[in-house]
C-alpha cells in the first residue's frame, strides 16, 4: 500500500522584497521553490521533511537576461529554454547554451531555471561545469544585504553551499571574454538525452602565439562539488601544447579530481574519461595553432 506524501505548504508572495522578508524572519522554515524539477521529484518519493516552501517562479526582479559591454547578466529564475533562445549566449557562451539543450527533456528546460541547478548544488548537473569555465560570478541577496562571490567558492561540499539561510540566488554574471577564446564542452552519459552525467567537462584557453596565456577547466561528477580544476590550470599556464605538456597536464588532473565508484559508474571510468577528455580538449587547441 502506498505510503502518504507529506504534507507542505506553498506560499506566493507579491514580490521579491516580501519574498526576502519572510526568509529574515522565518530563515530556517521557507525553502525556495522555483521550477520545482528537483524538489517535486524528492516530493513524490516521499523523501523531504514536512516542510514549508517559498514560491519564487512569479518573482520579475529574478528574471532577465542584461548585457553590458563586460558583462552578461543572467537572472536566477532563466530558464535552460531562455538560455538556448539567447543569441548573445550562442555566440559567445556556447558551452552554457549546450548544457541546457542537454538538460532533461523539453518539459524540464521550459521549467528548470538556471539558478535552481546552482543552488540544488548536485555534482553530476549539467550548467555547473559551464558556469566555473567562464569564471561566473553569483549574486546572494537578503532583505538587507547584498553580495557577488565567485561561483567557484560556492560550493563547499556535497550538496552544500556559502548561501545562508536568510540569501536568495538572485543572479549570475558572466564576463564576455571578446573573439580569441576557444570553448569546449563534453557531458559523458549512458544515452545522449535525459541522463545524469557519468563526467561532464567544460574549459576554455586562449592562446597567444601558441602559448597557453588562460586556461579554466572543470569537470562534473568527479568530485563532491562542480569542481574547478586550478592546479591541472596552474600547470598549463604560460606553456606550448606538445606531448610533454598534455601528459604533465593529466598527471596534474589524475592527482586533482577524486572521482567515486556509484550506481552509475566506476571511479576508474570516470578517471580515464576525465583524462582523454583533457587530452581532446588540448589536442584540439594546438590543431588551431598548427
Amino acid at each position: 500500500m502506498r505510503a502518504y506524501l507529506p504534507s507542505y505548504q506553498l506560499r506566493t508572495t507579491r514580490n521579491l522584497s516580501e519574498a526576502l522578508a519572510l526568509r529574515g524572519r522565518e530563515p530556517d522554515v521557507w525553502q525556495p521553490f522555483a521550477g520545482g524539477t528537483d524538489l517535486m521529484v524528492l516530493l513524490e518519493a516521499g523523501k523531504l521533511p514536512h516542510k514549508n516552501y517559498l514560491n519564487i517562479w512569479n518573482l520579475a526582479e529574478l528574471r532577465g537576461i542584461k548585457a553590458s559591454g563586460e558583462h552578461l547578466t543572467l537572472g536566477a529564475l532563466t530558464t535552460y529554454t531562455e538560455v538556448q533562445a539567447n543569441p548573445i549566449l550562442r555566440e559567445e557562451f556556447p558551452m552554457l547554451c549546450q548544457a541546457a539543450s542537454e538538460t532533461g527533456g523539453l518539459a524540464i528546460q521550459n521549467r528548470g531555471t538556471l539558478g535552481g541547478n546552482i543552488v540544488n548544488a548536485s555534482p553530476a548537473a549539467d550548467s555547473p561545469p559551464a558556469l566555473l569555465a567562464y569564471d561566473a560570478e553569483v549574486e546572494l541577496i537578503s532583505s538587507n544585504a547584498a553580495r557577488w562571490v565567485p561561483y567557484h567558492e560556492f560550493h563547499t561540499g556535497y550538496k552544500q553551499t556559502i548561501l545562508r539561510s536568510e540569501e536568495l540566488l538572485a543572479r549570475i554574471r558572466l564576463p564576455r571574454a571578446g573573439k580569441g577564446l576557444t570553448q569546449y564542452y563534453r557531458k559523458v552519459g549512458t544515452r545522449k538525452a535525459q541522463a545524469i552525467s557519468k563526467v561532464c567537462f567544460a574549459a576554455t584557453a586562449l592562446l597567444t602565439e601558441g602559448v597557453m596565456a588562460e586556461v579554466r577547466i572543470a569537470l562534473g561528477s568527479v568530485a563532491p562539488v562542480p569542481l574547478r580544476c586550478i592546479k591541472t590550470e596552474d600547470a598549463l599556464r604560460g606553456l606550448t601544447i606538445d606531448e610533454a605538456t598534455i601528459e604533465k597536464a593529466k598527471a596534474e588532473l589524475a592527482r586533482e579530481i577524486v572521482p567515486i565508484d556509484d550506481i552509475r559508474s566506476t571511479r576508474n571510468y570516470r578517471l580515464r574519461v576525465g583524462l582523454n577528455l583533457l587530452e581532446d580538449f588540448l589536442r584540439k587547441n594546438a590543431s588551431t595553432q598548427a
